[in-house]
C-alpha cells in the first residue's frame, strides 16, 4: 500500500496532524472501536489525570493495532474525544510524542463531548488503519 499525506499548508504541523492521507493499492483496512483508559478487564483507570488516560488509550489502541497485525505507522484516521478540551491541548504533547515515534501524522478531529461511555474518562480514541 502507498500513503500520500496532502498538506496544502503548514500550520497543522505543530499539532501533529495531516489534512488528508490518500492510500493506494490497501488490501487491507482496520475500524478500530474507540479506545479509551481502561484496563483489561474495561474498568476506567487514571482518573482525572488527563497524561495517564492519553497513554493508556495509546497502550490500548497500539495492543488492538498489534492484536490485528497493525502499528501506529499504519493509521489513515485518528479521533479525538474528549470532556475537557483545554486539559487534553495541554497534555498534547503526549500525542505528538507517540505520533512521531511511529513517523505518523494522521488526519482527525477532535471534538469537545460532555461525558464518554464510564464515569471518570476523560479520552476517547477512535482509529482506523489501512495496509
Amino acid at each position: 500500500m502507498e500513503q500520500r499525506t496532502i498538506n496544502p499548508w503548514k500550520w497543522q504541523d505543530q499539532y501533529g496532524f495531516s489534512q488528508a492521507i490518500e492510500t493506494v493499492n490497501a488490501s487491507r483496512v482496520l475500524y478500530c472501536a474507540g479506545q479509551a483508559s481502561v484496563d483489561g478487564a474495561g474498568n476506567p483507570v487514571h482518573a482525572g489525570d488527563m497524561r495517564k488516560q492519553i497513554e493508556q488509550a495509546f497502550d490500548n489502541l497500539e495492543t488492538v493495532l498489534k492484536a490485528a497485525g497493525y502499528g501506529l505507522a499504519n493509521l489513515v484516521r485518528l479521533d479525538y474525544y474528549t470532556t475537557d478540551i483545554d486539559g487534553f491541548l495541554s497534555a498534547s504533547d503526549v500525542v505528538g510524542a507517540r505520533l512521531a515515534a511511529a513517523k505518523c501524522q494522521p488526519p482527525g478531529t477532535l471534538l469537545g463531548v460532555s461525558k464518554l461511555a464510564f464515569p471518570g474518562l476523560m479520552i476517547e480514541m477512535e482509529a482506523t488503519a489501512a495496509k
